[in-house]
């Protein structure tokens, strides 16, 4: 692969940091680099990063638990749930009901991995292959670190639409998973589109599903409105770390690809 592939979104070099920030984020992964390679340095980077945001899940949800106690956050909850059942039509339900279908647990695994294999043979390229299964993973256990933290019960049958789910309730699996896995394609995108008008359809596209799929959620009475807020929110934050991680092996490996061509 060329030492300048995916180093760009647009005119924004991804492996420039220029905030200080970022500059002490590089500087301190440096020696994880030249002790294990930008390859290795890239999957610690996520597993550490994976491990710390269950974590961090699950203390959240004890924080949101405590706050929605002490002054109603949740407030939002039923007033959204009681608009979503006075907008319901039977067939209506019926299209929503399929359409959240593709961000269940057997849905979403398939399109992830048709997406993963058509990118990479398109590329030529492994960043998929590690990327896509990496956010895919994080997200999983952030959601099972959220429901085990609370246990919250979903919105009462009698007010949801069949099939019926018995899981825990926050945070949403669905917006979290939705969040990740459309905003991660549209970055893999975004990287070898040279047009902003396409990047930024790109991009569009893919925040329409993250919102839609969590909407849908509220709207069938699966969950309540605070269960995909939080979810959205932990989704972007996780989408976060697994970016800069790729940016930080791009950073490294560029800088590794120079030396190698350096005059002697």
């Amino acid at each position: 692969m060329p030492a300048h592939q995916d180093h760009y979104v647009g005119p924004r070099d991804l492996t420039r940091w220029t905030t200080p920030v970022g500059r002490f984020l590089v500087r301190c992964v440096r020696p994880l680099v030249r002790w294990a390679g930008p390859h290795a340095a890239l999957l610690l980077l996520l597993a550490i990063g994976g491990g710390m945001a269950a974590a961090l899940t699950a203390a959240s949800a004890e924080v949101y638990e405590s706050v929605m106690d002490a002054d109603g956050v949740a407030a939002l909850d039923q007033p959204a749930l009681d608009l979503a059942v006075s907008l319901r039509e039977g067939w209506f339900d019926a299209v929503v009901t399929g359409y959240t279908h593709i961000g269940g647990p057997i849905g979403m695994p398939i399109l992830a991995v048709a997406i993963m294999v058509l990118l990479a043979v398109r590329r030529r390229s492994w960043t998929p292959v590690i990327l896509l299964p990496a956010a895919a993973f994080g997200s999983l256990l952030m959601t099972v670190a959220g429901k085990d933290a609370i246990g919250r019960l979903r919105p009462p049958v009698g007010l949801a639409v069949p099939p019926y789910e018995s899981s825990p309730s926050f945070p949403s699996g669905h917006s979290l998973n939705a969040v990740v896995i459309a905003g991660i394609v549209a970055y893999l995108l975004v990287l070898r589109q040279r047009r902003k008008r396409t990047r930024t359809l790109t991009v569009a596209l893919a925040a329409v599903f993250a919102v839609t799929m969590g909407l849908s959620r509220v709207y069938l009475g699966h969950h309540w409105f605070t269960d995909v807020l939080v979810a959205w929110t932990l989704g972007v934050a996780w989408l976060a770390v697994v970016i800069t991680a790729h940016r930080l092996y791009l950073t490294f490996r560029l800088h590794r690809s120079a030396s190698r061509d350096a005059p002697v």
